[in-house]
């Protein structure tokens, strides 16, 4: 199995997006992540794995802002999220595993009121638009998201990082508790962002998924960066090669 992408990434390269370049980071006196490099550029899908507490959160947290690093540098649209956390979270949407929206408010509502929070005005027939694109029912614009399934929050959230047009997006653990038809259509709404140029991020324990929708897929163990896979081919990936190399780390840190 390979370990390296076929497209290697330099600082000099003026496509990438997410950039995290020899990163020590921790909380209080503990370092979870040791010199880590992470690159990725415009239209490109990343799929981040590891086992529970290799850094995987810890990652995210970087690019979001929560976390200044000890050392080395990251950047978010070459902006700084510590330095300048407004500026660098402008240019980035964050999906958690459990979508928050407005409970109270219609699909149509959110949308409209979380781009307002952005500084982004956007006429109805665009949030239609977005919603459309994200695969939510018509009918199911005006509805209070309260009722919503936890797919139908992930097409809302979806919907807003369309209508923003942001060129990073950070996913974490976005498949957990959806069936496999609510999955395919989720890395389907991947693909539309991806073709917008997204930079996307996806932390993740669901190997099959990742499979299905990275260009890169990396294993972070013990804070480490050790290995990463770029798909190639029909094919794409060895599943079976990924799983092998998946189980084995889980087994270490058990």
């Amino acid at each position: 199995m390979s370990t390296k992408s076929s497209n290697v990434i330099t600082a000099e390269d003026p496509r990438y997006v997410l950039d995290a370049s020899a990163v020590v980071a921790g909380y209080d006196n503990k370092i979870i992540l040791q010199q880590l490099d992470l690159r990725i550029r415009s239209g490109e899908t990343y799929a981040l794995l590891g086992a529970n507490g290799a850094g995987k959160t810890t990652t995210l947290s970087l690019f979001l802002g929560f976390l200044a690093p000890r050392s080395g540098n990251v950047r978010v649209h070459g902006i700084d999220p510590i330095a300048q956390p407004a500026e660098a979270r402008r240019n980035l949407a964050y999906i958690p595993e459990n979508v928050a929206l407005y409970e109270h408010l219609s699909a149509r509502e959110n949308v409209a009121y979380l781009l307002d929070l952005a500084g982004q005005k956007e006429n109805r027939e665009g949030i239609d638009h977005a919603l459309t694109a994200a695969g939510l029912d018509a009918a199911a614009f005006d509805r209070r998201v309260g009722g919503f399934s936890k797919g139908m929050r992930q097409k809302v959230a979806i919907a807003l990082a369309l209508a923003r047009k942001v060129p990073a997006l950070l996913l974490d653990e976005p498949t957990s508790g959806l069936d496999p038809q609510a999955t395919t259509e989720f890395n389907r709404l991947l693909g539309l962002l991806r073709e917008q140029g997204v930079a996307i991020l996806m932390v993740t324990h669901d190997l099959l998924s990742a499979a299905d929708v990275a260009d890169r897929i990396g294993f972070l163990d013990a804070g480490r960066l050790v290995e990463e896979v770029a798909a190639t081919g029909e094919d794409r990936f060895d599943v079976r090669a990924l799983h092998r190399r998946y189980a084995g780390q889980a087994e270490r840190t058990a």
